[in-house]
């Protein structure tokens, strides 16, 4: 049987790690430059901390962790017997893998509130899991980069989130990406006017998925759950909002004139629009999306997402939002936060469409020290000792060449490894120096070949 990996997982090569390192490098520096400090969290945490948090459908795609040993010992038999999976889950798995980083993150703030000083503003980049059905774009382990504050209700943090997204993409020379930004008060508004506040949840989870499933979808969606069709003839407008930021804005005021809620959102809205249009964008556009919903049940004011440049298909690679109250779950009251959350793999996968990863280079030893004689090997491994401690990178072949045929072997290894120098023999504690590029040789001793390879 060969052996394989989980749907929805991935090998790494050394070529592909190192530009995830480039795009984790390049985030972590703009995170840290807008006074953002790191956390790690662990990879499963108790299902009590998770469940409930996401909504239905989040829910459902955690990965749930059976209990050590007999697991079944404790299991309810008539459950058990009738196969009534979902009541018997709490009692066969008390841990899952975590399904994003900003719920553990709360349970962070809430346990070491006491050693924190607020506002809080925190990254974290670590993988997270769901058991969602892999296809493009769409993992069942990947990695999230996020910043978080927590502590602030200022909207000066919606603003600067929206730069701090700005600031990456340009960095990493990703033009033209779009950030679309909503406010859950606007969806409460709309909602509360259609007369469907009691379903808020239903309604905002179906018109989230307008790109996907588009108007149709979302109404018979919307009918499914118990929102009358009188209701979805008042939000019809939404399906087709068009016009500039301003336009949109004007027009979600008048839409709104009747709900407090609904107005409290638009002037959010405006106050990021204005002070981004005074700011201005390097490579990314900032756009109102009123669909936008993201379906999760903590935001509660901004909800940011991002997609790729036009002509990539692709689904977001970035996201976020403002949570009120998410550590309220957990026992501390009142602590507003927001944050935004970037997604690596997704971010690859377009930076590769656009080849824009050329000059991303690949870990490798700048000298490559050939191996024909066992009587050179401690010569050459002071050698080597001595370059690394001046942080040159270096490797010997480790095989001695016995025959014409193991040598040949050897200066393939030093040309498919792209290596730019190889030292071809050692005498009188001379080197002879190859520059792989040029063919240039150079016979020197120690010091010397450490000068000219720096």
């Amino acid at each position: 049987m060969k052996p394989s990996i989980p749907k929805g997982t991935r090998d790494f090569s050394p070529n592909e790690v190192a530009k995830r390192k480039y795009i984790f490098s390049t985030i972590q520096k703009v995170f840290e430059n807008f006074g953002f400090q790191p956390i790690e969290t662990p990879s499963f945490e108790n299902s009590s901390t998770l469940m409930g948090k996401y909504g239905e459908e989040g829910d459902r795609l955690i990965f749930k962790i059976l209990n050590s040993g007999d697991y079944l010992r404790k299991a309810d038999a008539n459950l058990l017997g009738n196969k009534e999976s979902q009541k018997l889950t709490s009692q066969i798995s008390e841990k899952a893998l975590r399904y994003d980083l900003t719920v553990p993150f709360a349970r962070y703030v809430v346990q070491h509130q006491n050693e924190i000083s607020f506002p809080f503003k925190r990254y974290q980049m670590q993988p997270v899991w769901r058991a969602d059905r892999p296809q493009k774009g769409r993992f069942r382990e990947f990695y999230q980069c996020d910043a978080d504050v927590v502590g602030s209700k200022s909207l000066l943090q919606e603003v600067e989130f929206v730069q701090l997204y700005d600031a990456v993409f340009s960095k990493l020379k990703l033009t033209g990406t779009m950030i679309k930004m909503n406010n859950r008060k606007i969806l409460s508004g709309i909602a509360e006017i259609i007369g469907a506040s009691d379903k808020l949840i239903n309604f905002t989870v179906a018109l989230d998925k307008l790109d996907k499933i588009g108007e149709e979808g979302v109404v018979k969606e919307m009918l499914e759950k118990g929102i009358t069709e009188k209701a979805i003839e008042k939000v019809k407008p939404l399906f087709s909002f068009n016009g500039s930021n301003k336009e949109k804005l004007a027009e979600l005021k008048g839409m709104l004139a009747a709900s407090d809620e609904g107005l409290n959102g638009v002037s959010d809205l405006e106050f990021v629009v204005d002070s981004i249009e005074e700011l201005g964008l390097e490579s990314a556009e900032l756009e109102i999306d009123v669909t936008l919903a993201r379906g999760l049940n903590y935001y509660t004011g901004a909800i940011f997402e991002v997609s790729a440049p036009k002509g990539v298909k692709m689904g977001s690679i970035g996201g976020g939002g403002r949570y009120d109250d998410l550590t309220g779950i957990f026992g501390l009251k009142d602590v507003s936060g927001v944050g935004i959350s970037f997604g690596l793999d997704r971010i690859y996968l377009v930076l590769e469409e656009l080849n824009l990863f050329e000059t991303v280079d690949l870990p490798q030893p700048k000298v490559l020290f050939l191996n024909y004689n066992n009587e050179q090997q401690i010569t050459v491994l002071k050698a080597l000792k001595a370059l690394r401690s001046s942080n040159i990178k270096c490797e010997v072949y480790p095989d001695v060449a016995s025959s014409n045929k193991q040598q040949k072997k050897q200066w393939k290894y030093a040309t498919t490894r792209g290596i730019e120098f190889t030292v071809t023999d050692i005498e009188n504690e001379l080197f002879t120096l190859k520059n792989m590029n040029t063919g240039d040789q150079v016979s020197c001793n120690l010091s010397e070949m450490i000068e000219t390879l720096k």
